[in-house]
C-alpha cells in the first residue's frame, strides 16, 4: 500500500523551518504500522535535512556556517538572474538534500529523540514550497 500527500509550505525567508509535525501528521493518518516515509522537495533553491530539534542555536549555527561556506554576491557566480542569493541558493541545495527517507514504526516517524525534519529555505525572501510525502508499507 502507498499513500501520497502534497504539502504547500510558505517559508518566511532564509533559515530552517521544523516541518516534523506536518510530516508526522501525514504518517499518523496513513495508518501504516511499518514502512517508509519519503519526503521530496520540488525546488532547487531550498532543501531538506534531519537535524537537532531542541536547541535553536543549532539552526542559527548551521545557517551561519552555510553563509560562510557559500556567501551571497560572490563575484565567482555568473547566474544572478534573481539576485545575489540566486546561485548560492542552488549550491546550498546541492550540498544538502532534496529528498529524505524515514522509517515508520507504529504509525509514527522513527526519528531519534533529538531529530527533526527541517525545510531549509536558502533564498533571502520567503517562497511557496511544494513537498511530496510518500508513505509505503
Amino acid at each position: 500500500m502507498a499513500i501520497q500527500k502534497i504539502l504547500n509550505i510558505k517559508t518566511p525567508g532564509r533559515g530552517l523551518m521544523n516541518i516534523t509535525p506536518l510530516i508526522s501528521e501525514v504518517a499518523a493518518k496513513a495508518n501504516i504500522s511499518m514502512g517508509l516515509c519519503n519526503v521530496f522537495l520540488h525546488h532547487t533553491s531550498a532543501s531538506l535535512t534531519i537535524c537537532e530539534n531542541d536547541d535553536p542555536a543549532v539552526l542559527r549555527d548551521l545557517e551561519a556556517f552555510m553563509q560562510r561556506l557559500v556567501p551571497d554576491g560572490d563575484k565567482l557566480f555568473t547566474h544572478i538572474i534573481e539576485g545575489p542569493d540566486d546561485m548560492p541558493a542552488h549550491i546550498r541545495t546541492i550540498l544538502t538534500q532534496s529528498s529524505i527517507t524515514i522509517p515508520i514504526t507504529d504509525q509514527k516517524l522513527a526519528l531519534g529523540t533529538w531529530q527533526g525534519v527541517f525545510l531549509w529555505e536558502h533564498r533571502i525572501k520567503g517562497h511557496q514550497r511544494i513537498i511530496t510525502v510518500t508513505l509505503s508499507s
